[in-house]
């Protein structure tokens, strides 16, 4: 549905009034399996005592349709269902309605809520009891084998992560640790040209094993964990000014 969804307000100038109803879920079910024109059942509105008595009656072939698994021998759902009243309590409530185009319609304001609430039977004890046995089931279950499984499944698709991955380490083969030494002078050639790395980028100018890169830059780096520079290392203050061999015996012949 789109951000500037317009809304059909015919239902204001009608003034409509509507009722809302909480049902249980078992009524609910029952209603969908209903037919496009049928009948789900009949309201009746009455007065005892100077008080107002509403009561749903259920259609009598959705009552005898089962609701638990549609097994053999389901209670069948209870018919009447009383409402219990409440006031809308000084709020305003609206219900709208939405079309198969995403078409927002407003079909009236709340003047009504209700709850409707089955006669607590011996049929609807034993239709609760069915439930919730069917709720408590879980849902997956062990099951023990005869023989063992000999079928391998493989997967059919290969992801474009996995085969750049396999046509990467092809190409570049297996990394192999260089002389500690020679990978020191990779190290600081590298922090002499920028403060900070990550791990990645270390890794892919060494050419070395993440374990063993890790372990020498332990001794040498500060790993940030936070600030500005989160995730990356940084060589410690009296690593900072390190020659390698070969640019110290350059010094010297110098």
């Amino acid at each position: 549905m789109s951000d500037k969804t317009e809304v059909n307000l015919t239902g204001v100038k009608q003034s409509k009034g509507v009722w809302l109803v909480k049902v249980p879920k078992y009524l609910s079910q029952q209603w969908d399996k209903a037919t496009d024109k049928g009948e789900v059942g009949k309201i009746t509105i009455g007065k005892k005592k100077d008080k107002t008595e509403v009561c749903f009656s259920l259609n009598a072939e959705l009552s005898a349709l089962g609701t638990v698994g549609e097994k053999d021998g389901t209670p069948q759902v209870p018919r009447d269902h009383p409402f219990t009243m409440h006031s809308v309590g000084g709020r305003t409530m609206a219900v709208f309605s939405q079309s198969d185009t995403d078409e927002i319609s407003l079909e009236g304001m709340v003047v009504h809520r209700a709850e409707c609430r089955p006669v607590v039977n011996d049929n609807y004890m034993k239709l609760k009891k069915l439930q919730i046995e069917e709720s408590t089931k879980p849902q997956r279950l062990s099951q023990q084998l005869e023989r063992a499984v000999t079928t391998v499944f493989k997967p059919v698709a290969n992801h474009d992560f996995n085969v750049e991955y396999e046509k990467k380490k092809r190409s570049e083969g297996k990394m192999v640790r260089a002389e500690r030494q020679v990978v020191l002078d990779m190290l600081f050639s590298a922090f002499e040209k920028h403060q900070y790395y990550n791990i990645k980028d270390l890794v892919d100018i060494t050419r070395q094993p993440v374990t063993y890169l890790k372990e020498i830059m332990r001794e040498i780096g500060t790993y940030n964990s936070k600030g500005a520079h989160k995730s990356t290392w940084e060589l410690r203050p009296e690593y900072r000014h390190y020659q390698s061999a070969e640019e110290e015996e350059e010094m010297q012949t110098t």
